[in-house]
């Protein structure tokens, strides 16, 4: 029998659950076990539970037929539980290194008792952290063990479900469970609190408590936040059933208040619209439990008098009061905004007055570049399927004249774009559009993403400041939240969009449209390419696609091309394309002209040179997951991995060798990047392996028809649960180069015997 059984309830936490579960099994005790509950949650969490499960057998896998809600999957997990004492998470929480061993020492010291309490600190989205308000009262316990009939005082502890844990046979002993709906925490942490007669408490930093921005329980307003008068009535019937407990009364009392307050408070959970009625409630509960002899407590006194008045209007009056004054010292703080902005923004909010069209797209990709990447996809899908709707492009000026023929554009910045931007239904872009721009009601921004993340993204290069670049993340986070969709290509980057672009955005996993090409085009289409590109009938073409360096300004190959593209011999053709970040580079420009290179760094479509290339030569471009969908080879060139790991921070080893991490051979060095096609492994039977696991892991969406179920989906309103499901991605073979063939000598590696 484990000493804990940790009850771990998930559901749409897709991005914090590996977290979850790893602060839980790597913990110095590990005498434990795991009940980890899929509240038939939509995302990935069911999945990750069962590999977790499937690694590390204290990890029970329980699976919901129905969402339930976290209290009655919480009460599924007790019913699978073990262990002496239970431990309840939220999947989105962590438990600090060493916290079971705390907990474990402190229960032989105090003798097993029915309840031990132990402290927290709120993690928050920004990465701020704020210790509880608790710590002196749990250490002023010590080692006592109480009833809290003899310390009322510790009626004031959080009343949550995660910061302490409970034995079992008193738990189980006593009926205990979580009731429906939320704000059931604080129900069962009250009665299991008042029952308990032995209770203990330890000083321990022990749970990591996550403020998500989006997503928690009690985040967003509406009807289920009343509840929590019935929640409170079920304790006060309680309380009727206990006449022991008579003398707590008066602090129940408060402490229910005080939490009705606290909820009126928040337009997260109260609306405005809903205020009135709320506080009615909360006026009738009073009124209907009051103590005899009850005295309001003398901070925020003016909130209870209003209450117990049963008027509103007062309680608004005063507020507004208070609100007020602060506004006024707020003001005082802000600077004039130059007058050049606000002629901007009058501009733009004068367009803003007139209705939206219903019939208007305004794209955007990579910052005004033009029609590319999986806005285009959609673009043109929409003129096949959508015509009705009109497609407008939000491009830089210089920009103009590469736009294909007919493409209607506007350029950003001018007042044509802010006129476009400000009636338009349909926003969809890559990356973001500017700060200012408004979400409009009635609107629907889409953001298409531009890749899959092996480097830290969003909130995540907080801890990167060298990366983040001088980033505001206030300003980012008030873009995402004009997001009413974003797309995924793999559940790995479900994962990590969900965390590190936290807002109320649904998540499409359709793959990406800007890859349906890797389906469509024909053996025609990949040769015509291949000529427009200048590659020579026969050869075998390598496409090497370096990403940005955040730590190197301009583009300096760590390759030696000149070198490499000797030692390959004529029978190689070497496309180089240098990130869209840096100028065109004078080097490559040279190496062209002497035939060793093709450098097709401004060529407009990174699909086509996908198409056209016999095998991909990257280091940490996102590149590698698209092209991974035609199963050709992927070599893996990084020389400075440790470096970049360091100054941008990743998500998985690429260079493990593990099957789902590594895509195929590695080469550290340029030597072993030529020996790498000179022996054969850049197409081996090693090499087909890890490609298979690789497009495994991060292609399970693409099929060629992503821009169909966007389209479909957003702008013709079509249920996308009725759409067909991608299935695994289709095998495209080699271009026109020639076979994967043995090496063979200096002249001709890739020569067919």
């Amino acid at each position: 029998m484990p000493r804990f059984t940790i009850v771990i309830a998930a559901y749409r936490v897709q991005g914090y659950l590996s977290a979850c579960l790893d602060s839980v099994l790597s913990q110095s005790c590990r005498d434990v076990e795991v009940v980890a509950v899929d509240d038939c949650s939509p995302d990935h969490c069911g999945a990750i539970i069962d590999a977790y499960a499937a690694r590390d057998s204290r990890v029970v896998p329980v699976h919901q037929r129905v969402n339930s809600g976290p209290g009655q999957a919480r009460n599924a997990g007790v019913e699978r539980a073990r262990g002496d004492y239970l431990l309840f998470l939220d999947g989105d929480d962590t438990l600090a290194p060493g916290t079971l061993q705390g907990l474990a020492d402190r229960l032989a010291l105090t003798h097993d008792p029915d309840i031990l309490y132990f402290n927290h600190v709120r993690t928050y989205w920004s990465e701020r952290r704020a210790p509880s308000l608790f710590g002196d009262l749990l250490a002023s316990a010590g080692t006592d063990v109480f009833s809290v009939v003899e310390r009322p005082e510790f009626l004031r502890l959080f009343a949550m479900s995660s910061n302490r844990v409970y034995h079992r046979d008193f738990y189980t002993r006593h009926g205990f469970a979580f009731s429906d709906g939320i704000y059931e925490d604080a129900l069962l942490s009250y009665k299991t609190m008042l029952t308990a007669r032995r209770i203990a408490c330890v000083d321990l930093v022990g749970l990591e408590y996550r403020q998500r921005r989006v997503g928690a329980s009690t985040a967003s307003p509406g009807e289920k936040h009343f509840v929590i008068f019935q929640q409170y009535a079920r304790l006060f019937d309680f309380l009727d059933e206990h006449p022991r407990l008579d003398p707590l009364r008066p602090l129940l009392f408060e402490r229910a208040i005080s939490h009705f307050l606290f909820c009126l408070d928040r337009t997260s959970r109260v609306a405005t619209a809903d205020r009135p009625r709320f506080f009615g409630r909360a006026a009738a509960w009073y009124r209907r439990r009051l103590p005899a002899g009850f005295t309001p407590p003398v901070e925020g006194r003016w909130r209870f008098e209003a209450l117990a008045s049963g008027s509103f209007l007062r309680y608004r009056e005063r507020e507004l009061g208070v609100r007020a004054a602060a506004g006024a010292r707020k003001l005082r703080r802000t600077v004039r905004p130059p007058l050049a902005a606000r002629a901007k923004r009058g501009l733009y909010r004068l367009h803003r007055q007139r209705p939206v069209d219903p019939q208007l797209a305004v794209y955007s990709a990579y910052w005004g570049r033009g029609v590319l990447c999986n806005p285009g996809a959609i673009y043109y899908k929409a003129r096949e399927l959508a015509p009705e709707i009109r497609g407008v492009w939000a491009v830089k000026k210089s920009e103009i004249e590469s736009l294909p023929e007919g493409v209607d554009y506007v350029v950003t910045g001018t007042r044509d774009f802010y006129r476009t931007v400000a009636r338009a239904k349909y926003l969809i872009n890559n990356v973001n559009f500017p700060n200012e721009v408004v979400k409009r009601p009635g609107t629907v921004h889409l953001q298409t993403f531009h890749g899959t993340p092996l480097k830290c993204m969003g909130l995540d290069q907080q801890h990167y400041p060298a990366a983040a670049g001088g980033m505001s993340f206030g300003n980012l986070l008030k873009r995402i939240d004009r997001w009413d969709v974003a797309l995924s290509s793999n559940p790995h980057s479900s994962q990590i969009w969900e965390r590190v672009y936290p807002a109320a955005y649904r998540l499409l996993e359709y793959g990406y449209p800007r890859n349906d090409v890797f389906f469509t085009a024909s053996e025609e289409d990949i040769r015509r390419i291949r000529g427009e590109l200048g590659i020579p009938a026969g050869n075998t073409a390598l496409l090497y696609a370096p990403t940005l360096r955040d730590y190197q300004k301009g583009f300096t190959p760590r390759l030696d091309l000149e070198r490499l593209s000797r030692e390959l011999g004529p029978q190689i053709t070497l496309l180089v394309r240098a990130h869209y970040s840096y100028r065109p580079q004078d080097h490559l420009s040279r190496l062209q002209e002497a035939g060793l290179v093709i450098d097709v760094s401004h060529h407009p479509s990174a699909e086509q040179l996908c198409l056209a290339a016999d095998a991909l030569i990257t280091d940490y471009s996102s590149m590698m997951f698209d092209y991974a969908l035609l199963d050709r080879p992927i070599v893996i060139y990084a020389d400075d991995w440790d470096i970049y790991r360091s100054s941008r921070g990743v998500y998985f080893d690429l260079l493990s060798g593990s099957p789902g991490e590594t895509p195929g051979a590695v080469a550290r060095t340029g030597r072993e990047l030529v020996e790498v096609f000179r022996e054969g492994r850049w197409c081996d039977a090693d090499a087909s392996a890890l490609r298979t696991a690789f497009r495994a892991r991060f292609c399970p969406f693409d099929d060629g028809h992503a821009a169909e179920r966007v389209v479909r989906t957003l702008m013709l309103g079509q249920d996308d649960t009725a759409l067909p499901l991608a299935p695994a991605p289709r095998t495209r073979p080699l271009p026109a180069g020639g076979d994967c063939a043995p090496a063979g000598p200096r002249g001709g590696v890739l020569t067919a015997e």
